[in-house]
């Protein structure tokens, strides 16, 4: 799988889930994780849980004249070669961009989608609304896709999120702070995902700050 930080990146409310990370000075970041909401995402609550469109971590960070932004979703899955791609081309993706006040109102709007090839394993994406962007991006999953100076690239990532879920857990039942810096539960294991490099100057010109979250929608209701 794909390190996140060190391929595409470090080379140069919705239907079913919502997650938001504000990049500003004061405010809230309205987030989610995964398997939320339980009635639509977690299978000890839903027999038939809508796992692609279960958002997991919205991230974001500048980095020489680039805003980076990366949405990971249908996770965290063992990262065996046996893991199911949960591509869905009933699920609407959004990753809302606010460049001004008020910060939970968008000034871009990025939507993709999945369709199906002709092999099992043969999907496409299919981008739009991309700052500075002319039309939309396509191409396969697993592939860097660039326009206009826009870099994406969607496919399986190692989890970027570390927690110590056991020692989490252990602090809760025993009132004693457990967690550790050497133990990760999602070590090993992959999100879905879609990353962007945008240039900077695309988001307009004096944007300082920036409120970006996700959404997910699917077509004609749960599944």
């Amino acid at each position: 799988m794909h390190r996140m930080i060190k391929t595409l990146l470090a080379g140069s409310a919705g239907a079913a889930g919502f997650a938001a990370l504000l990049l500003v000075p004061t405010g809230v970041a309205t987030s989610a994780d995964h398997l939320d909401p339980p009635g639509r995402t977690d299978g000890g609550v839903d027999a038939n849980p809508d796992i692609p469109a279960d958002i997991a971590d919205v991230f974001a960070w500048h980095s020489n004249g680039t805003t980076k932004i990366a949405m990971t979703f249908a996770g965290p899955v063992s990262a065996a070669g046996t893991t199911p791609l949960y591509y869905d081309r009933d699920v609407l993706f959004k990753i809302n961009i606010s460049t001004a006040a008020p910060a939970n109102t968008p000034e871009f709007t990025i939507k993709y989608r999945f369709g199906k090839g002709a092999g099992d394993k043969d999907w496409g994406v299919r981008i739009e609304g991309i700052p500075g962007v002319t039309g939309v991006v396509e191409g396969p999953v697993e592939t860097n896709l660039e326009k206009d100076g826009v870099k994406v690239r969607v496919g399986l990532f190692d989890e970027p999120f570390f927690f110590d879920l056991i020692g989490f857990r252990e602090t809760r039942s025993t009132g004693v702070l457990r967690i550790r810096n050497d133990r990760n539960f999602f070590d090993g294991q992959n999100d879905t995902a879609i990353v962007l490099e945008i240039p900077d100057e695309k988001l307009g010109a004096g944007v300082n700050n920036l409120g970006i979250w996700g959404q997910t929608l699917r077509f004609g209701g749960n599944i």
